[in-house]
Order: C-alpha cells, then sequence, then structure tokens
C-alpha cells in the first residue's frame, strides 16, 4: 500500500481469493467515475494498465476521465448510465463484457447528497439520494456478482464512509444511505460465506475528502457547504481503494480520522451526538461564493484551519477509545 494509507486500519481476512494482481490487464468498472475519488480511482487501474469500464452520468466528466486512463496506459471504455436504474446498470455490465471480456472488479462508488436539515429536505430529493448513492450500490453489487459467482471468481468494492457508521447533522439522506450500504454488504459477505464462494468482498471506509462535491451538490443551507476536517485528497483514497481490489480483507479504513470517529462512536456515542449537535451544524457552513471550477481546499484555506481546531478536539477525545484498535476493526 502507498504512503497515503499507511495509517489506515484493517479488519481480518475476507472471504473469497480473488486471484487478480495489480499492474495485470483486469476489467474493472468504477460507477461515479467523472471526479473525485473515482476519477482518481480510475487514472490509478490506468496506470496497471487495466481496462476500465466507467459509468456516470455526465458526458463531458467520462470523456476527460477516459483521457486520463488512456493517457496512464490502460484502456477506458465510458458509459454514461444512470446507476439508480438496474436496466441501465444491466446494459452497462454487458457492455464492458462484450467490449474487453469478463469483469474482474466492480467498484461502486457513485453518490449524491443534499446538504440540509431533515425538514427541508423535500422527499424527492431524499429519494433521489437514497436512489443514487444506496440503490446505485445495490445495482451496481447485483450486476458485479450475478457474472462472478457464475465464473467462482471476482472482487467487488464498496466504497463507504465514516458515515456508514457514524451520521452528522445536514446530511441525513447521504449518511442514511451509507449505513444502508454496510448493511447491505455485509448481508451479502455472510451470503458468499454459505455457498462457499471464491468471490471476494470488500468496504472501503472514507475520511473527508477534497473533491468537487461541495460545489455540485445541491444545498438548502443559506451559507456555502464545507467538509468535516482533516480533509485528504482524493488521491489518498484511490490508493486505498486499488489496495483493497488486490487484498484480502473485510473492510478499510482511510485515516486515522476514519478510524477514531468509527471507534469513539463506539464507546462514546453519547459524547460525539452532543458534540456534533454544538459544533457540526455551523461547522459544515462557509459563507463564501460558489466556484464550481476549483476543489473545495483549494479556494477554503483559511475556513478549513478555523474548522480543522474544533475538529482536532473532537478526534483528541474519541480517539482515547479507539487507540488501542489502530489496525483493525470487529
Amino acid at each position: 500500500m502507498s504512503e497515503h494509507t499507511s495509517e489506515s486500519g484493517t479488519t481480518d481476512a475476507g472471504i473469497g481469493r480473488f486471484t487478480g494482481s495489480a499492474g495485470g490487464s483486469d476489467v474493472v468498472v468504477i460507477t461515479g467515475a467523472t471526479s473525485g475519488v473515482g476519477r482518481a480511482t480510475a487514472r490509478k487501474f490506468g496506470e496497471d494498465g487495466a481496462r476500465v469500464g466507467l459509468l456516470a452520468r455526465g458526458e463531458d466528466g467520462l470523456d476527460g476521465t477516459k483521457a486520463d486512463i488512456e493517457a496512464a496506459g490502460g484502456k477506458a471504455l465510458a458509459i454514461p448510465t444512470d446507476v439508480s436504474n438496474h436496466e441501465e446498470v444491466e446494459a452497462a455490465a454487458d457492455e464492458v463484457e462484450d467490449e474487453f471480456g469478463p469483469i474482474d472488479i466492480w467498484i461502486n462508488d457513485a453518490m449524491t447528497t443534499v446538504y440540509s436539515s431533515f425538514l427541508d429536505l423535500d422527499p424527492e430529493e431524499f429519494e433521489r439520494v437514497t436512489d443514487v448513492t444506496y440503490i446505485g450500490a445495490v445495482n451496481g453489487s447485483r450486476a458485479a456478482l450475478s457474472r462472478m459467482t457464475e465464473r467462482d471468481e471476482g472482487k467487488l468494492v464498496q466504497v463507504g464512509s465514516a458515515l456508514s457508521y457514524r451520521g452528522i447533522p445536514l446530511q441525513s439522506a447521504y449518511c442514511g444511505s451509507k449505513f444502508a450500504m454496510r448493511g447491505m454488504n455485509e448481508s451479502l459477505r455472510a451470503e458468499l460465506l454459505a455457498d462457499d464462494s471464491d468471490v471476494d468482498i470488500t468496504m472501503v471506509q472514507l475520511p473527508g475528502l477534497n473533491t468537487p462535491q461541495f460545489e455540485h451538490c445541491r444545498s438548502h443551507l443559506e451559507d456555502h457547504p464545507q467538509p468535516v476536517p482533516p480533509m485528504y485528497q482524493p488521491e489518498v483514497a484511490a490508493d486505498g481503494i486499488h489496495w483493497a481490489a488486490y487484498h484480502d480483507r473485510r473492510e478499510l479504513y482511510i485515516g486515522r480520522a476514519t478510524l477514531k470517529t468509527i471507534w469513539g462512536n463506539k464507546f462514546v456515542p453519547w459524547f460525539v451526538d452532543r458534540y456534533l449537535a454544538w459544533t457540526a451544524v455551523d461547522g459544515q457552513k462557509a459563507d463564501l461564493p460558489y466556484d464550481p471550477d476549483r476543489l473545495w481546499l483549494a479556494k477554503h484555506r483559511r475556513h478549513f484551519g478555523v474548522a480543522l481546531s474544533m475538529i482536532v478536539g473532537l478526534l483528541a477525545l474519541v480517539g482515547v477509545a479507539g487507540s488501542g484498535e489502530d489496525g483493525t476493526e470487529d
């Protein structure tokens, strides 16, 4: 694993015996591949010479990611897809296999969110976040596993978050979707174990990341949304996802912040509830104009520093509970 993920925690071994190896010409599918983590992950596999199917709605972003992969030495197929639509995902999977052959690795990374208090969210907005973030992962998992289990080989990677374990204010739809994704993943793992399958499945839990989502996702806040620090670059997440694709792990935590948040919530959830109530509402707002062409951190470094000083106190307190478990989970 790269130095970027050296502080990650891993669980015990997973379930399958996927035999792929980095540096080969594996067939990889990545959903949500137009920007941020998805695009960085696609570039990482492109450096291996992989053949990558890219699934997302934005055609311009897909073309940009395709160019990145080809420049890195890989091959790419860009397929405009609404991942919340089962038929579109199945058709995209067929197109990838027709072009490149059997899918070796499938990575569910597609997401969206709306920054809003729960009561200010329209029902249609809540449903859309759930459809893309959770149902998109359901559809991707079905497309991947229906093909992999027939061959009894392959790797399914779910891209999760510290928010798969700990909900925060102003992101009820997204947090609920990530919790659901983790629950589904545990069910799938148990089913594959019951079948003595060689198909492997893992989930990568990410920290706060410096991605364009804070510019293009919908918001009902009066102020500009901002991430909860500490922050990591998308390439850090991409390194971890790439590593997880070729290693037999139940889950992988990226960054100490993720590990401490999960373990802190496990042991002192009452404290985390109150701390987030005190700090996380205003902590996710910045009184600044929008600029969709730039990453969040490049524009907001001064405000990020103020927010970071608040969050460090929380991590220091909740991290006490998990400090002895820095390398493992449940």
